[in-house]
């Protein structure tokens, strides 16, 4: 595995790349361990008669990450962007298991 460094250190596109492929592997894990979450919330939203899509929640979690990306001063409409395609992903794929039950 490759060791954290911070791009000022990385002096070729090798090194930059090396961290980029890093970042890549560690972003697709949490995308996963997300992904497990939403399988809970299918469960517990099939239990409890709720629907996929709950549009109050919608705006809550794209305005966390908006103000997120934000304060670490990433262009907050590209994590928008973003994030309401995930969103989106995942209420599908909720929708999908819930309407089967």
């Amino acid at each position: 595995m490759t060791k954290p460094k911070p791009p000022q250190d990385c002096t070729s596109m090798e090194e930059l790349r090396l961290q980029i492929d890093r970042l890549d592997l560690d972003l697709v894990a949490l995308l996963a361990e997300r992904a497990g979450y939403i399988d809970r919330a299918i469960a517990l939203k099939t239990e409890n008669g709720w629907p996929a899509r709950i549009p109050e929640r919608v705006e809550e979690v794209v305005m966390n990450a908006r103000d997120t990306a934000e304060a670490q001063g990433l262009d907050p409409d590209l994590v928008e962007m973003l994030w309401r395609q995930l969103v989106d992903w995942s209420i599908a794929r909720e929708a999908r298991v819930i309407r089967e039950n």
